[in-house]
């Protein structure tokens, strides 16, 4: 099966910062769009998550996409969806097997944060795929050249998508940064835990050296990786992300959950699993 990336999209919207970060992956990837369409405005509306696209006929979806395909870069196929996002998605996933999937980050003017960030642990609930969350003023002209993997210093495991992972590290390329947030009291033997758990994760066995290392002290986990990860000196934030902390009823106080709703950066979500 071709790789793919699926992005949730409003076809009737086409300026996406979200679509130009896509398509800008899936180049080295070698990778096509799949564009899905759910509904107007459901994907960051948790409340507007039912129903079927009322006065949308196929015609009309079909001239939306092809005006949005022309500016693209890349292979793209158009979706549309029925029924609640999380469903959606989880059936496109089915049929796609996409290496990630990638999500628009509602403008603060248009939605409160919690809102989108109810939304992504949805569709992770239903699909726990990697997931690419774009920033609604980002800007930038090509695939990421700057990196940073924030991790907690213990072991995990990507499971079946540590290749894909491993695939578009090396494909871009870029330059790879491990950031090691840790509590004020952390011992400093610690600190190097990071740039191991990556390596034995298996997400630097393409890249060539040096991979740059980074360690702060800090009591707001999420403060601390907010304040590295800037627009001047990176592209990309990747997050390993434990079930824990992400999947469980406080999401939105988790630490990913802050990181996703402030980051003026892209940042992919990797569902982890601990390792012994």
């Amino acid at each position: 099966m071709a790789a793919s990336l699926l992005m949730l999209t409003d076809y009737f919207q086409p300026a996406s910062p979200a679509l130009d970060y896509a398509a800008a992956l899936a180049g080295p990837l070698g990778a096509r769009l799949v564009l899905l369409h759910v509904q107007p405005n459901s994907v960051t509306d948790p409340e507007r998550l039912t129903g079927e696209l009322a006065g949308l006929s196929t015609e009309a979806v079909s001239r939306a996409f092809a005006g949005l395909a022309r500016g693209l870069s890349v292979p793209a196929v158009a979706e549309v969806g029925y029924g609640r996002v999380a469903d959606a998605v989880a059936a496109a996933v089915r049929r796609h097997q996409p290496t990630m999937l990638v999500l628009d980050r509602a403008a603060p003017d248009e939605l409160p944060d919690e809102l989108t960030t109810t939304t992504a642990l949805d569709i992770l609930r239903a699909a726990p795929y990697p997931m690419l969350v774009v920033p609604p003023a980002y800007r930038q002209a090509g695939a990421p050249r700057r990196v940073l993997l924030a991790a907690d210093g213990g072991p995990f495991s990507l499971g079946i998508h540590a290749g894909a992972m491993r695939q578009l590290l090396s494909a871009l390329p870029a330059a790879l940064t491990v950031l090691h947030v840790a509590g004020p009291d952390t011992p400093a033997a610690a600190m190097a835990g990071a740039l191991e758990s990556v390596r034995r994760a298996g997400l630097s066995v393409d890249l060539p050296p040096p991979i740059r290392t980074r360690s702060v002290r800090g009591a707001q986990p999420a403060a601390a990786i907010l304040r590295v990860a800037r627009p001047t000196a990176y592209d990309l934030l990747v997050l390993i992300a434990r079930p824990r902390s992400f999947l469980g009823e406080l999401f939105h106080h988790s630490v990913t959950a802050e990181v996703l709703q402030r980051s003026t950066v892209p940042v992919l979500v990797l569902m982890a699993t601990p390792q012994a």
